[in-house]
């Protein structure tokens, strides 16, 4: 399987260039979620913009989703959701959003979407996302990218062993 062909098992890609957002700026976390959120509802991967995010916000109350290294990794498994999808922020060069890390703000930005049923693929899904994020050179790679397209693909690579 090549990584651009990655898929869930609904047969989609999990993020296309599409829910990527480049030079982002945000006023906060719940802001930044909101923009991401916007790409997934304009691509068709969540029929409830306003009913997602509230769950987004909630599940962020509940734990920081600030890993090391500059990555915000917000998430929630929702009914709102028909099938597993990944939206990436990359912020404008200077520009951080607090999520909360032990390490200072992100500037990789990771929303992650799943279908309220699906709580083993929720959780594979960021344990695998997480294990790509601890190596500095694929945090590099999204960074520098900039380029939506390369972007999807380095996300949907990184998930291309993905077991459904």
């Amino acid at each position: 399987m090549t990584p651009e062909l990655s898929l869930n098992e609904k047969g989609a890609v999990l993020t296309v260039p599409g829910m990527v957002i480049l030079e982002m700026e945000a006023a906060d976390r719940s802001d930044a979620a909101a923009q991401l959120a916007e790409r997934m509802f304009r691509e068709g991967r969540i029929s409830n913009l306003e009913g997602f995010l509230e769950q987004v916000n909630a599940r962020e109350h509940q734990m920081a989703t600030g890993l090391p290294g500059g990555i915000g990794m917000p998430h929630a498994r929702s009914e709102y959701v028909a099938e597993t999808s990944i939206a990436v922020g990359i912020t404008r060069y200077g520009h951080s959003i607090d999520f909360g890390a032990s390490d200072g703000p992100a500037t990789v930005i990771l929303l992650i979407a799943t279908p309220a049923g699906a709580f083993s693929e929720h959780l594979e899904v960021l344990a695998t996302l997480a294990r790509s994020l601890f190596r500095p050179s694929f945090r590099e790679s999204l960074r520098r990218a900039n380029d939506a397209e390369v972007i999807a693909e380095l996300i949907n690579s990184s998930l291309v062993f993905f077991d459904h």
